[in-house]
C-alpha cells in the first residue's frame, strides 16, 4: 500500500509521539517514533525516512545536534523542529541549519499536518528542478556534442576550462549553422551556474525599442504599450547566463548600453532610474567579421575589446570533414527514434557524398538533410539518392529543390508548427523556437496571426 510519505517522530514524551503517529498514519502516511536521538539515528540509517520531526530538547544529544547529522548524513530528508521554548534565536538558529520549519509547543495536529505536507511537496518539487536539471546538464553538455577533428577536441577542451572560470565572457564566431548556440549552451550546463537561467536571445529578431526592452526589461508607463513593469533577460538571468546572437548586428545606442553592463554589472529599466545590479555571464555569437564591422563603423571597438575576452571560432563543416559521418550517424539514429523507423546505417556511397560535399549551410543543413532523408526512406538504409546533395563539380542536385525559399514564409510555416506541436500554449512554442514568448508574440503579430 503506498503512502504520502514516510515521517520519523523524534521526541521523548509518549503521548506527544502517540498522538503525531495516530493523526498522521490516519491521514495517510507512513510514521515511525522514536524516544531519543540515538534512536532516531538508527531509523535514519535503516528506514531512510522522507521527513523527520524533532524535539529541540532531547536526552543525551540534542535535536539540533540531530538536525546537523541529518543534514549532513541524510540531505534529502526533509527537518521540522519542535520546541518548548519560547526563545525566537532557537528557532532562526535551527532553521540556519537546515531546519526547513519550526513548530511551537502545545501545537494544533492540524497546523502539524500542514506543515508536514508543504514540506514534503517543497522537497518533491526540488528533486524534480535537481532531475530536470540534471537531464539538461545531460542533453546540453559537452558529452552530448560529436566531433573526431583535431579542430573541434581543441575547441571542446577551451570551453571545458571557460566553463569552469565562472564570469569570463565569452565571444563565438563562424559561419551560420555551425553550432555557436550549443557551444554557449554546454558553457553554460557545465558551469557552476548551471542551476540558474539561460537565456538566449537573437539579436536581428526585434527592432531596437523593442530589443531594448527585451534586454533590460521597462517600468510601468515607459511608453504607450508599457502597462505594467517588466523584467529584462538581464535581470531574469541574473546568476546565470545570457547569450546574445547575432551580436553584430545589434544597434550601435544597444552597445553602448551593453558595454556599461559588462564593465560595471549595473544597467536601469527602460524609462527606470533606479541602478540594477546583476551577476550574468554574457557569452556572444556573430557570422559577422567584428573587425570589418569596426571599419565599417557599424560595430564598437572598445564593446568589441570587451567581448573578445575568450575567443572561439567554430570551423565551417567543410573543413573538419571527419566529423560529418560521425553527426550524420548520429542524426540518423536520433529521427529513426523520433519517426520510429528502422534505418540502421549509412551506405558508403551516401557517407562519400556527403564528405565531398561543401555544406554551405553547416551543421544545421546537415541535420535537416538527414532529417529529410529519414521522412521520405522506405529502406533500412540512407544512399545517396537519398540525400538531395549536389555531386562534385555539379550545379544539380541529385534530387532537386523544387521551389526557393521565402524567409518570411519559411518563419510563418515554423511558427504555425510550433504553435501546433505546443498545442496553442504561447511559451511552449517560444522554447521550441528557441525565442523568448515576447519576440514569438512579436513575430506573430507580424504575421497577423495574433
Amino acid at each position: 500500500m503506498s503512502t504520502k510519505g514516510r515521517i520519523l517522530v523524534v521526541d521523548d514524551e509518549y503521548l506527544i509521539r502517540w498522538s503525531l503517529q495516530q493523526n498522521l498514519v490516519e491521514h495517510g502516511y507512513d510514521v515511525l517514533v522514536a524516544a531519543s536521538a540515538e534512536e532516531g539515528l538508527a531509523f535514519m540509517e535503516r528506514e531512510e525516512p522522507d521527513l523527520a520531526l524533532l524535539d529541540i530538547q532531547l536526552p543525551g544529544m540534542s535535536g539540533m545536534d540531530l538536525l546537523r547529522v541529518i543534514k549532513e548524513k541524510h540531505p534529502q530528508c526533509a527537518v521540522v523542529m519542535v520546541t518548548a521554548t519560547s526563545d525566537l534565536a532557537v528557532a532562526v538558529r535551527a532553521m540556519k541549519d537546515g531546519a526547513f520549519d519550526y513548530i511551537p509547543k502545545p501545537f494544533n495536529l492540524d497546523e502539524v499536518r500542514l506543515v508536514v505536507d508543504k514540506a514534503l511537496e517543497t522537497m518533491r518539487l526540488r528533486d524534480e528542478v535537481n532531475r530536470l536539471r540534471e537531464k539538461e546538464s545531460v542533453r546540453y553538455g559537452f558529452k552530448n556534442f560529436t566531433f573526431k577533428s583535431p579542430a573541434m577536441v581543441q575547441i571542446v577542451e577551451v570551453a571545458r576550462k571557460i566553463a569552469l572560470s565562472d564570469t569570463a565572457t565569452v565571444l563565438l564566431t563562424g559561419e551560420s549553422g555551425t553550432g555557436k548556440d550549443l557551444l554557449a549552451q554546454a558553457i553554460h550546463y557545465e558551469s557552476s551556474r548551471r542551476e540558474m537561467p539561460f537565456m538566449p536571445l537573437n539579436c536581428t529578431a526585434l527592432p531596437r525599442e523593442l530589443l531594448e526592452s527585451e534586454l533590460f526589461g521597462h517600468e510601468k508607463g515607459a511608453f504607450t504599450d508599457a502597462k505594467s513593469l517588466k523584467k529584462g533577460l538581464f535581470e531574469i538571468a541574473d546568476g546565470g547566463t545570457i547569450f546574445l546572437d547575432e551580436i553584430g548586428d545589434m544597434d550601435l545606442s544597444l552597445q553602448a548600453k551593453l558595454l556599461r553592463i559588462l564593465e560595471s554589472r549595473i544597467f536601469k529599466r527602460v524609462g527606470g532610474t533606479r541602478d540594477i545590479s546583476v551577476d550574468v555571464r554574457v557569452i556572444a555569437a556573430t557570422n559577422r567579421d567584428l573587425e570589418e564591422r569596426i571599419r565599417e563603423k557599424g560595430f564598437r571597438e572598445d564593446l568589441y575589446y570587451r567581448l573578445n575576452v575568450l575567443p572561439i571560432n567554430i570551423p565551417p563543416l567543410r573543413e573538419r570533414r571527419e566529423d560529418i559521418v560521425p553527426l550524420a550517424e548520429r542524426f540518423l539514429t536520433e529521427f529513426s527514434r523520433d519517426l520510429g523507423k528502422e534505418v540502421r546505417r549509412i551506405d558508403p556511397d551516401a557517407a562519400r557524398a556527403m564528405e565531398e560535399y561543401p555544406w554551405p549551410g553547416n551543421v544545421r543543413e546537415l541535420r535537416n538533410i538527414i532529417e529529410r532523408a529519414m521522412i521520405l526512406t522506405t529502406g533500412k538504409s540512407l544512399g545517396e539518392g537519398d540525400l538531395a546533395l549536389k555531386r562534385a563539380g555539379e550545379g544539380v542536385p541529385l534530387s532537386g529543390r523544387v521551389e526557393t525559399l521565402d524567409l518570411e514564409e519559411m518563419e510563418l510555416r515554423l511558427i504555425h508548427e510550433a504553435l501546433a506541436r505546443s498545442r496553442g500554449n504561447q511559451s511552449g512554442a517560444a522554447k521550441l523556437l528557441g525565442i523568448s514568448r515576447d519576440t514569438l508574440r512579436y513575430r506573430m503579430k507580424k504575421h497577423g496571426i495574433l
